[in-house]
């Protein structure tokens, strides 16, 4: 698909395949942009890609939250022990640092958000020992 002025926005909206119809009730509650380079890691599942989501969903919330697992379970239609797998895999591939913050607390989620040179651990899935 060329880019710039040459076409006309008709001509190219005739070639997505994609077409998006009454968005409004689709999206009264909001949506979730999820970056590319999560969506495309082969290095994750597919429940670690939607648990990633799903932080970034309650993160725009009112500019923060504290899901505890078993929120995030119910939203994912996920078991918890499942949800703890996905969350342990968004660690390991430094895309997410979780804090325990004691017994009965939430835990803090700290989401890395920002993409890294290809050859970096969230793309590649590689840990790093020093």
């Amino acid at each position: 698909m060329e880019h710039g002025g040459s076409r006309s926005i008709g001509d190219l909206i005739k070639e997505r395949n994609i077409e998006l119809i009454g968005a409004d009730p689709a999206t009264r509650f909001g949506f979730t942009q999820v970056p590319n380079f999560i969506l495309t890691n082969k290095h994750i599942s597919v429940g670690a890609k939607l648990a990633y989501a799903m932080l970034l969903k309650y993160a725009w919330y009112d500019e923060g939250c504290f899901p505890g697992q078993a929120t995030l379970a119910k939203d994912m239609g996920a078991g918890e022990r499942s949800v703890r797998t996905y969350l342990k895999d968004l660690e390991s591939a430094n895309l997410l640092e979780i804090t325990q913050r004691g017994l009965g607390k939430t835990n803090l989620y700290r989401l890395h958000v920002t993409v890294r040179r290809p050859d970096s651990p969230a793309l590649t899935g590689k840990i790093r020992r020093s």
